[in-house]
């Protein structure tokens, strides 16, 4: 019976680890492995998807890495955004960024092609064009001018960004926005180190455009914290807040105040700070051609914005070319107006502009907002139909200090596409409707609201191919005229023209500027010579292409494309060509690049084919 106990107390002792002294404990258990990096979270999540899935998870992964892009598109609860922040400018990040467009890329080539119908298969190479695009846009990282001035630089586009893109609807969108305003001043801090990565790469943005950018800056640094865009926005949202208690708006204004004032004022300061030193090493010449792998970087830039293999010469040809033609249908005009066509054209559009009459600043809104509304009539009315689907929403105009521009719509319907119309000053009316043509319907808001309308991958609905965006709207203005929106306005018409002008100029001052090294000087005085605007509106156009480079270049290499396939057409169609299903087909498209546009018209030609 002892022996019996004895062993009983051993066994129980060696059971709970106790007694006998001698014993070695066990080894504590491994550490749980390290959780996946981001890079490999992404990779994972595509991995074994339906190609349709694929589309989805994937771009919702790429598009969570710019958190701006997403909470604009109302995408965020579709990409899953946890943490409220504005885009990274890290170097480090950045790099894992690109190395998701590769995997990405690769996943993507993985699926086969080949087995896919017609149609998939233009959905499969809009995206290849897009990751690839990205993924080479990746190779020049030394390239770009993050800091230049207007809403083409980060200081302009991220005070656009708070003050008519972040949604303020309900109370987490006020939280939201405090969270974010407080992440400016790190994110215009890694925007001052890439400034200066860039310039130990021999890269620094010239001296006429950066002064520009600093006395923006300057201009949002003179205005208090009280009165600041980004807080007044906020301050004037919160009453229209439903479920806020007084408390909590006078809270959430306090707090919102203080940060502009304690963070995002200073990081502003910083970043001209930073600008002012830099300014002092900027070359006086613009151009990309004058940094080292200029010439390869602005190749780039063109591929990307006219979405084709075309060179710098034949770009530049094709302006001159179409600036002859131009001026030859202008000459008719005014003609018939009695003008002297041996005048200067800057002296022609000034007699026009006087002749065809002025809209008072107060009065531009309205006149505006007319165009867009007769425009929606005769579209919808037209007889033989030119559409026959149209956007789910109109468009909004809204007043702006300068204006002449368009925002399209969130996805989630909560913001809808705005043309953003200069009402500031007195504008002479001949440039009126042709720009509102251009702008709203049935250019930008009838092509952006009609993609965005379609079922299909979300990708398609939001990847903007320049080329084809503006050269849409661009073939807008035309379809006015051949509707006969102009039949009784001459003055109009010139507008039209010149406007037409205008995107040919481009061809040749973008590629005068990068690839030829025109002077600041030369590229603005080819703007009055051809194009008939004055010196100062000029020097405004020789600077943003300058600032951007090969973005000009894709409206009159679009629009010549899109004229080129809708008569590629009827030559292949005869009687059966339909102008409104023509119309269709490339609208519900989306904007495809312009060798993926080709795709789309075959499609359409042998569907239509009796």
């Amino acid at each position: 019976m002892k022996k019996s106990l004895a062993l009983f107390a051993f066994l129980f002792m060696s059971a709970c680890g106790g007694g006998g002294g001698g014993g070695t404990p066990p080894p504590p258990p491994p550490p749980p492995p390290p959780p996946p990096s981001a890079v490999e979270a992404f990779e994972q999540s595509i991995q074994g998807l339906a190609l349709t899935d694929f589309y989805e998870v994937s771009y919702f992964g790429l598009l969570k890495r710019t958190p701006q892009s997403a909470v604009s598109l109302g995408l965020e609860a579709e990409v899953g955004l946890t943490v409220n922040d504005l885009n990274s400018l890290n170097q480090t990040y950045v790099g894992d960024t690109t190395a998701m467009f590769n995997i990405a890329l690769t996943a993507l080539q993985g699926y086969d092609r080949s087995a896919l119908s017609n149609a998939d298969q233009i959905t499969y190479d809009v995206y290849e064009w897009y990751l690839e695009d990205e993924i080479e846009r990746a190779s020049f990282p030394e390239f770009g001018f993050p800091a230049t001035y207007g809403n083409f630089g980060i200081p302009g586009s991220l005070q656009r960004f708070f003050t008519d893109l972040h949604p303020l609807d309900d109370a987490d969108d006020a939280q939201a926005y405090i969270d974010r305003l407080s992440a400016v001043d790190n994110q215009l801090s890694e925007l001052e180190a890439l400034l200066l990565r860039q310039q130990a790469a021999g890269v620094v943005e010239s001296s006429i455009t950066m002064q520009v950018a600093i006395n923006q800056i300057d201009g949002i640094l003179s205005i208090v914290s009280g009165d600041s865009a980004i807080f007044t926005r906020y301050a004037d949202t919160l009453p229209l807040i439903p479920g806020l208690s007084t408390a909590q708006r006078a809270n959430f204004r306090d707090i919102a105040r203080n940060t502009v004032t304690s963070s995002v004022l200073p990081a502003y300061q910083s970043l001209r700070n930073t600008l002012a030193t830099l300014i002092a090493s900027a070359p006086s010449d613009i151009g990309v051609g004058q940094y080292p792998n200029g010439a390869a970087y602005y190749a780039y830039e063109l591929r990307h914005h006219t979405t084709t293999s075309l060179t710098a010469a034949e770009i530049h040809q094709l302006g001159l070319d179409e600036l002859t033609r131009i001026r030859a249908e202008m000459d008719v005009l005014f003609g018939t107006l009695g003008y002297d066509t041996s005048l200067p054209l800057a002296d022609l559009f000034a007699q026009v502009a006087t002749d065809g009459g002025t809209v008072l600043a107060a009065d531009a809104l309205a006149e505006f907002e007319a165009l867009v509304s007769a425009a929606e009539t005769s579209l919808q009315t037209a007889m033989p139909p030119v559409f026959t689907v149209f956007p789910s929403a109109s468009p909004i105009v809204l007043p702006d200090p300068f204006g002449g521009f368009y925002i399209g719509p969130s996805l989630d319907g909560s913001r809808p596409g705005a043309f953003y119309a200069g009402t500031q000053n007195d504008q002479p009316r001949y440039l009126m409707p042709s720009l509102t043509y251009h702008e709203s319907v049935p250019g930008h808001h009838m092509q952006i609201q009609i993609a965005a309308d379609q079922d299909v991958p979300t990708f398609r609905k939001v990847v903007r191919n320049t080329g084809f965006v503006e050269g849409w709207a661009l073939y807008a203005e035309r379809l006015a005229f051949e509707l006969g929106w102009y039949s009784s306005d001459i003055y109009g018409d010139l507008g039209r023209l010149q406007y037409e002008a205008l995107r040919a100029a481009r061809l040749v001052i973008d590629t005068g500027i990068h690839d030829l090294g025109w002077t600041f000087d030369q590229a603005a005085q080819f703007n009055v010579d051809n194009v008939g605007f004055s010196l100062g509106s000029s020097q405004g156009a020789a600077a943003r292409y300058s600032v951007i480079p090969g973005q000009a270049t894709g409206y009159m290499v679009g629009f010549l494309q899109i004229l080129a396939e809708r008569e590629r057409a009827q030559t292949a169609l005869g009687a059966n060509f339909d102008l409104a299903a023509f119309h269709d087909a490339i609208l519900t498209a989306g904007a495809v690049p312009l060798d993926v546009l080709t795709n789309v018209v075959d499609q359409y030609i042998a569907d239509a084919q009796p």
